[in-house]
């Protein structure tokens, strides 16, 4: 019973989470009490968020950083390209704008921040202008006290990733499924850890493609996801990734036994902590769960019979069949490249070399394109990856199917 640490992948995502811990503070403020002061500094501007102090508390003046700063904009029912551009040309009227919609349409915020420095000194100071910290954020302004990682409702219900990694990495460690960490990252948006048995492993939609059982988990602290653990099929030969419908979600607008946002916020702190214990407590018994082989077999299965399922043209229709894909799956033309190249790859892996144009080739062509994106992003195509195993017979058909006038 262990988790095996691939180049201290988890020491150094605990690490991050526990500094980043160090330097949070959140603040409720009505914004009518906020004023927004955009600023010029060495590169361009920055937008700061003025809280003023009250009954001896010191005034804070945060950074805004980009995930922020499209919050302000989007919650005042601002364009993010016009913000952006309102910011870096024309500041003043940026400035007025949100302080008049802050003013006229009051509500209660949530800011999220992080101090400029942990109790432990881990801001450093460039006596110029730039104060960095040790994640790579940093704060420009010179005035700045802070910065502003988030804007979100007053009702936001706080589950950070300290505790999730608390509630699952025990119960991963515990287990008899051998995990190992495969990939880690905690960016501005979010936090992602994928896992994968070493034992729950078998055969997937053809002689040669070998399969093992995965997890992956997320979170969001800044309001962009909710809290995740889901069951992740990892492909061995390229350790493609498809994240399948079997997963835990609880937003964080909702608390783990469902109250709307406005009952919620009735709770007290001491209900709001059992309520997150709950939660931890559901996560631990779905990480154990999704440690069986029975779950793992289940998706072997449709995996083989996705196999079965061809292109009735092959290769000649790839293109066709690929740009219908993008089509089910809203993709833009870049990303229905990305599966294109995902294809290609495809076709020369052990299992697929010579084997028939299918839905199981696709599923590992859209999975493919995760290794190329974003941090952000990858989660996405593992799960759009899902989505084509999962396919209704229609939405299949139209892609299995591509008429010979397009595929000419």
């Amino acid at each position: 019973m262990r988790l095996e640490n691939n180049n201290q992948t988890l020491e150094k995502l605990l690490l991050d989470c526990q500094l980043q811990s160090a330097r949070k503070t959140d603040y409720l403020a009505p914004t009518s009490e906020l004023r927004v002061e955009t600023v010029p500094v060495r590169d361009g501007n920055v937008t700061q968020v003025i809280l003023e102090g009250h009954h001896g508390d010191a005034t804070k003046i945060l950074e805004a950083n980009p995930t922020a700063f499209e919050q302000l904009c989007s919650k005042s029912g601002i364009d993010i390209r016009t913000g952006r551009r309102f910011q870096a040309q024309y500041p003043e009227v940026l400035d007025h704008a949100l302080n008049s919609i802050h003013a006229k349409e009051p509500r209660t915020a949530m800011l999220r921040t992080f101090d400029l420095c942990g109790p432990l000194g881990y801001g450093l100071v460039d006596p110029i202008v730039r104060r960095r910290f040790s994640d790579g954020s940093a704060i420009e302004a010179p005035s700045s006290t802070g910065m502003l990682r988030a804007v979100v409702t007053d009702r936001f219900k706080t589950f950070d990733h300290t505790d999730l990694l608390s509630a699952v990495i025990p119960a991963l460690q515990e287990s008899d499924a051998d995990w190992e960490i495969i990939s880690a990252a905690v960016t501005d948006k979010r936090l992602y850890a994928r896992f994968k048995s070493r034992l729950i492993t078998g055969q997937g939609a053809a002689v040669g493609d070998a399969m093992a059982q995965g997890i992956v988990i997320s979170n969001s602290e800044t309001g962009h996801g909710s809290i995740s653990l889901a069951q992740l099929i990892w492909t061995l030969i390229c350790l493609n990734g498809m994240e399948t419908a079997n997963k835990s979600r609880s937003t964080h607008l909702t608390s783990a036994r469902g109250e709307s946002e406005d009952l919620y916020a009735l709770l007290t702190d001491e209900s709001k902590a059992l309520d997150n214990a709950a939660l931890k407590s559901k996560l631990v018994d779905y990480a154990a769960a999704f440690a069986s082989r029975e779950m793992f077999e289940e998706v072997l299965d449709q995996m083989r019979s996705a196999a079965a399922d061809h292109v009735r043209l092959g290769m000649a229709a790839a293109q066709p069949a690929v740009e219908a894909l993008g089509g089910i799956l809203k993709l833009t033309k870049v990303e229905t490249s990305s599966v294109f190249a995902g294809l290609l790859d495809t076709v020369q892996q052990a299992g697929y070399v010579g084997q028939p144009l299918s839905r199981a080739t696709l599923v590992n062509a859209v999975t493919a394109a995760a290794k190329t994106a974003k941090p952000d992003d990858v989660s996405d195509w593992h799960r759009r990856g899902g989505k084509v195993l999962e396919l209704p017979a229609n939405q299949w058909r139209a892609i299995a199917e591509v008429p010979l006038a397009i595929a000419a």
